[in-house]
Parts: C-alpha cells; sequence; structure tokens
C-alpha cells in the first residue's frame, strides 16, 4: 500500500510537470505566476504540514491523518481539473501539498519505522516506486491528449487513481507500532556505524534511550524536542542538504518543460519528450541504486554524483543542440537519482525511531526551500528563464560543501 501511495503521488507531480506548458498558456500565466504557483504551495503546505508529525506518534492517530490527507489531495486533484483561473488553481494547488504531506509523509514514516537499520533500501524502494509515478505522469498526459483530451482530463483520471489509493488505504488496518522500551521493538543500529553507509550520529547525539523515547510508536512529539534534535550537527546536516539537493530535482524538473519550449526552442509536444527523458532517466537510476544500496556506501554515491553534477548541469544549459541537451539531461537525472533516498534516509538514521520529529524537520525545511521555486520564477520574470536556471549551477557545488570534509578527499582522487 505505501509505494503505491507515494506512485499516485509522483504520477500528479508528473503530469503537472508535462502540462504546465499547457496550463500556462490556458489561463495565461506570466513567469511570475508560475513560481508563485510553485513556491506558495509548497510554503503552505510545509506551514500546515508541520504538526503533522509531532501529534502523530499513535498509530492510530497516523492512520486517521493519513485517510484525511488521501481525501483532501483527491479533492484538490478535482478542483484542479476544473481551475479557470490562475487564483483557483493556486488554491487547488494549497490543497494539494498538506494533503500530500498527510498522506504520503506520514505513511514513508511509517514504513521506515519498520525497517530500523536498513533506512536506505527502503527509501531507495520508495524512491523508484516514485519514479515510476512520475514517468508515468507525461505518458499519462500524452495518451489523454492522443485520445483527444486536455490537462484537465489528466487531473480527473489522477483524482481517480488518488481514489482508488486512498480505498486501499481505508481498508488497511494501522499497523501496531512498537512503544518505547517494549520488548517487541525492533532493534536500533549500532551507534558506531550505519549498515547503509550513512554516518554514525555525532558524538553530541541524544543517548539511544532518549532518542527512542516518545516516537513515532509513542505519545506525540513536542516541538521543543524537535528542535532539540535540530540543534544537533549530524541532523542538521540532512535537513539542509534535504532542500539544497531539491533545487536540482524538483524545482529543475518543474521547470524543464517551460524551460525547453522558452530558451531551447522546443515544442510543447518535444518539451513533453524533454519531461519524459528527465523522468525516465531518473527511473533508471533510481532502479540502479535500488541494486547498488546495499552495497555502496550512501555517502560515497552522494559525493561522486554530486561531482558529476557539478559538470554535467552547465553542461546541459550551454549545448544548443537538442538531442545533445536532451542526452546531457538523461545523464544528469541518473546521476541524481541517489540525493533524495540517501539524504532523506541519512535523516531517519539520526533519529532513530523518532520517525515523526523527521517530518517535523523535513517540513519546516520546505518553507524555507519553497524560496527557491519563487526566486527562479521571479529573476526569470525580469532577467529571463536561462539566467534564473543558471543559479542552479550551486547546488551540487552546496552539496559537496554541506557534506563531511570526506567529500573533498573524494574531490581530489577524482581529479588524480
Amino acid at each position: 500500500m505505501a509505494l503505491a501511495i507515494e506512485f499516485v503521488d509522483e504520477l500528479a507531480d508528473g503530469t503537472k510537470g508535462a502540462a504546465l506548458p499547457l496550463i500556462r498558456a490556458d489561463l495565461g500565466l506570466s513567469y511570475a505566476q508560475v513560481g508563485l504557483l510553485i513556491a506558495v504551495p509548497l510554503l503552505v503546505g510545509s506551514l500546515i504540514e508541520l504538526p503533522m508529525g509531532l501529534i502523530a506518534g499513535d498509530g492510530r492517530v497516523r492512520h486517521r491523518l493519513v485517510l484525511a490527507g488521501g481525501a483532501v489531495l483527491v479533492a484538490s486533484l478535482v478542483a484542479t481539473a476544473a481551475a479557470r483561473s490562475a487564483t483557483v488553481l493556486l488554491v487547488a494547488l494549497i490543497a494539494f501539498f498538506p494533503a500530500s504531506g498527510a498522506f504520503v509523509s506520514l505513511t514513508q514514516a511509517a514504513l521506515v519505522d519498520r525497517a530500523r537499520g536498513r533506512q536506505q533500501q527502503r527509501m531507495a524502494a520508495w524512491n523508484l516506486a516514485g519514479s515510476v509515478g512520475a514517468v508515468g505522469g507525461p505518458l499519462l498526459l500524452a495518451g489523454v491528449l492522443a485520445a483527444g483530451g486536455s490537462w484537465r482530463s489528466a487531473y480527473l483520471l489522477l483524482a481517480a487513481a488518488a481514489g482508488a489509493a486512498l480505498a486501499v488505504a481505508v481498508l488497511a488496518a494501522p499497523s501496531r507500532q512498537p512503544a518505547p522500551g517494549d520488548s517487541s521493538a525492533i532493534t536500533a543500529p549500532d551507534s558506531d556505524a550505519a549498515p547503509d553507509g550513512n554516518p554514525a550520529p555525532d558524538s553530541n547525539a541524544a543517548p539511544e534511550s532518549e532518542a527512542a523515547g516518545g516516537g513515532s510508536g509513542g505519545k506525540p512529539t513536542s516541538v521543543r524536542e524537535a528542535l532539540n534534535a535540530l540543534r544537533r550537527r549530524d541532523v542538521a546536516r540532512w535537513v539542509v542538504l534535504l532542500e539544497i539537493s531539491d533545487l536540482l530535482l524538483d524545482v529543475l524538473t518543474g521547470y524543464i518543460g517551460i524551460y525547453l519550449v522558452d530558451v531551447a526552442g522546443a515544442s510543447p509536444a518535444d518539451a513533453a519528450v524533454g519531461v519524459a527523458v528527465r523522468l525516465g532517466a531518473g527511473l533508471a537510476g533510481d532502479a540502479l541504486f535500488v541494486v547498488i544500496s546495499s552495497r555502496v556506501s550512501g555517502l560515497t554515491a552522494l559525493r561522486v554524483s554530486a561531482i558529476m553534477a557539478c559538470a554535467l548541469y552547465p553542461a546541459f544549459l550551454l549545448v544548443g543542440w537538442f538531442p545533445a541537451k536532451l542526452a546531457i539531461l538523461a545523464v544528469l537525472s541518473m546521476a541524481t537519482a541517489c540525493w533524495y533516498p540517501v539524504i532523506q534516509a541519512g535523516l531517519y538514521t539520526t533519529l532513530p525511531g523518532r520517525s515523526g520529529i523527521a517530518v517535523f524537520l523535513s517540513s519546516a525545511a520546505a518553507m524555507i526551500g519553497a524560496v527557491g521555486p519563487l526566486a527562479v520564477g521571479f529573476i526569470a520574470q525580469r532577467a529571463g528563464l536561462s539566467l534564473a536556471l543558471a543559479v542552479l549551477a550551486a547546488a551540487p557545488v552546496a552539496v559537496l560543501a554541506a557534506l563531511p570534509g570526506a567529500a573533498w578527499r573524494t574531490v581530489r582522487k577524482v581529479k588524480r
């Protein structure tokens, strides 16, 4: 059920990326409005999503929030299909994001709670399911358009798919989550080294007994506990990396279709192909990482891919020949496929048994991260989309800078 929910959520996201040029033309949106449509729902949604991780300590409460989020998500997709103005579309998207947070993020947290010591592998499988959905989004839109429908018809189909996932969730009973100190609880990973290759918590990390208290299986967590966790260097590092990496993941994906039309001179149909290449290559990278995630250190994969992105992304922006641009985009998408599962697993690993805090901190960071797509939109409005996306070239450099010092030793080895 968990992977099906992630599949439907990313199916909607993939459809939106491919449909954005059509939506912009249909509603007459400016670059600034496009930036608002991407950033404001993320900002407001993250604000609403903030308390979810803290109050969802009990399995029944979590399950109720998942179901409520699924119902709102279905309604928001129907409202998007019916939108006739930028304002209505904005309201529908604002409703979608917190609904997705409840329906998807809490499901992810429950999935990881049952995989102590194998967070990276679970996140790799989760990411693969999402990528399949993301690739299916443009294909769904292409099929609807070929059948004589519109982007609105595609959103109605998405609402139907989300309704089916919600029906499955309704039938699924909430699993029992072991309370702290419960003898049936899964043993936490060794504190010296995480088996998935993620770094062990810093020496100033909270003791295991303290870290386990009030987790997802116990009482709701307070904001103070979450902020105390954020003071730990290892936790703060992964939270920062989540938002830095997203600039070259979801933010770039959101603008790919419009960039290929307005800057690269592609037709809307070719732009849809470009979005499909972006998502298809990401899917291939996700599948590859699922295979190697148990054999390769997550940090090593993250370092090497960030180094590759430092060269690939500028090349993607500078190359003029459209087939070559798509080829570079494909390699870039494969190279960065490991970013989200490694970073998100790293956050969960540093907070064993505290998935609610991880959800809270991710939502709080996403509020700050919402500035990214908003800034891209406003820079594009004033200076052009080409320059606005060029700013994102700083993202892989920042990822390397935020990693532990060993990242720079990897850079030196690659240069040699």
